[in-house]
């Protein structure tokens, strides 16, 4: 039977494994480890896996205290949080983030959270008070609008950043982003291969840039399978769920009832679910529906709910990439990156409906 591993304090004799320790045991200069830390490219394969397996046996972590201070690095990346309810959390957000310390960790990089002070919507000093300090070695945002004043700010103050949405024209193009149109027009080609011809939307008033690119995607996916003249829901302000459910209960009044409902967010297919209900139909049945975003929620509606799949950990892993490439002075892309979304059928939409 094989020994049983040591702990690595006590295989090196001390309570902390140096550079040294490491060097010693594979045999090579203590530069040489340095170079496999840093600059892997430079060491020869042979050694380099020699090393690599010393530093694994003997758990050995460099300093990132002294790292920082000789080379000025925080191998940290400052995410700036959006403002959230702890009581009513975001759970796409909160996926989000997940994905984003994954996507940061396996580059060896931290996630430094911040937010603006309590009662403060201007999130400028803040992201002052982060460079001041060199807290971070570039920003990450999330929920980029047009002409967003965060986005200005952090390129006129000439420090790395990358952003979950769009940037404008003129201006660094690190961003990366869902496909929002290509994604509904994937909704509006779905229900229309099961069979249906009315079909409502359920969106936001707001011009918000995924809300405003959710509806024209529909709209042209209508366009694309001769749904024109389907009845549609014009978009509702989503924060009062009551008058958003009287509204759609309404239009299933209507001598024009829609077969299936598209809405923007899944939060809105919930609500479209109570509506439905209210009018003695059932969902998936006499009225399928389809979300977005696809929160965990979505599997354990009765019935399960279809909706868009954001690829959120290699949306993460595009910023950080972008991000990274900044920071250590290779040439970022161009270019964003857009990616598309993965419709995911379920109970709520997968009933094929007589012509």
């Amino acid at each position: 039977m094989a020994a049983a591993r040591r702990p690595a304090a006590s295989r090196a004799g001390r309570g902390a494994v140096t550079i040294e320790d490491v060097a010693k045991a594979a045999g090579v200069s203590r530069q040489t480890v340095s170079n496999v830390l840093n600059a892997p490219a430079r060491v020869r394969a042979g050694t380099l896996t020699r090393v690599q397996a010393a530093i694994e046996e003997l758990g050995y972590r460099p300093d990132q205290s002294a790292r920082s201070l000789r080379t000025g690095e925080r191998r940290t990346l400052a995410y700036l949080a959006p403002v959230d309810s702890p009581s009513d959390p975001n759970p796409l957000m909160g996926g989000f983030l997940e994905a984003l310390v994954d996507a940061a960790g396996d580059e060896g990089y931290r996630i430094l959270l911040f937010r603006p002070s309590p009662g403060t919507l201007d999130s400028r000093p803040a992201i002052d008070e982060v460079i001041a300090g060199r807290q971070a070695d570039g920003f990450l945002l999330a929920d980029v609008l047009r002409s967003d004043y965060r986005v200005d700010h952090l390129v006129r103050a000439g420090v790395p950043f990358a952003v979950f949405g769009r940037t404008d024209p003129g201006l660094p193009q690190h961003w990366v982003d869902l496909d929002n149109k290509s994604a509904m027009r994937a909704v509006a080609a779905h229900l229309a291969a099961q069979g249906h011809r009315r079909v409502g939307y359920l969106g936001a008033a707001s011009e918000l840039p995924w809300t405003a690119d959710r509806r024209e995607g529909f709209r042209v996916g209508l366009r694309d399978h001769g749904l024109e003249g389907t009845s549609a829901l014009e978009p509702l302000d989503p924060t009062d769920p009551a008058d958003t459910v009287e509204a759609v209960h309404a239009l299933l009044r209507s001598s024009q009832r829609p077969t299936a409902i598209a809405a923007a967010s899944d939060m809105l297919a919930v609500t479209a679910y109570e509506a439905i209900r209210a009018a003695g139909l059932v969902v998936g049945r006499d009225v399928a529906v389809v979300g977005c975003h696809d929160i965990p929620l979505c599997r354990i509606l009765t019935p399960a709910l279809t909706s868009v799949r954001l690829p959120l950990r290699t949306i993460a892993s595009g910023l950080v990439a972008r991000l990274l490439a900044q920071i250590r002075g290779e040439r970022a892309p161009g270019q964003g990156l857009l990616l598309p979304g993965e419709l995911v059928v379920r109970a709520s939409s997968s009933r094929v409906v007589e012509a």
